[in-house]
């Protein structure tokens, strides 16, 4: 597993809710590349649950919709909008648990139109939530005239636990 970076750190009005770092109440996601996967490992915070102790289900969301759109940003060279998204809950995400990982995997292409799969799992494996996006990507050219620029990977090779000790700090 290596680390994707993030070629947005410098540019001015950079602010994702979901991934910029320095967006003071953002999520600030990172990402890394697991063979053909995406993952994220978020650390989870009170600050984010719904109900006592649960992880809010618009923050799942925002996380699933996430990681596919870097998946498409990766995979293809290129961005795009989302154009639908469907989400399933199975099962409750505890604020007291460290971490959740977070994953992307490609499940059609067609011209401009991308159907990722996005799931989040426990600690333990556990499926928690999942979700089907489809996109409308950006022929290249526009997308680089939009600022948008491929993520590389850099650094060592990393187990999951080194990758979680990144993530969690």
């Amino acid at each position: 597993m290596k680390q994707l970076n993030n070629p947005w750190i410098n540019i001015l009005g950079y602010n994702c809710f979901a991934c910029a770092p320095s967006n003071p109440i953002g999520l600030k996601m990172k990402f890394f590349l697991d063979g053909e996967d995406v993952v994220s490992i978020f650390p989870l915070q009170k600050n984010y649950q719904g109900w006592i102790d649960t992880l809010h289900g618009g923050i799942q969301a925002t996380l699933l919709d996430e990681i596919c759109a870097w998946k498409l940003i990766h995979l293809l060279g290129t961005s795009g909008v989302t154009s639908k998204m469907e989400v399933r809950y199975r099962r409750p995400i505890m604020t007291t648990w460290p971490y959740i990982l977070i994953k992307a995997e490609l499940v059609e292409q067609r011209r401009n139109i991308v159907i990722m799969k996005a799931t989040i799992t426990s600690p333990e494996g556990e499926l928690c939530s999942y979700a089907e996006c489809t996109y409308y990507s950006f022929p290249p050219e526009k997308a680089r005239e939009m600022g948008f620029a491929p993520c590389e990977t850099f650094g060592e090779d990393l187990t999951l636990d080194e990758a979680i000790e990144i993530s969690i700090k």
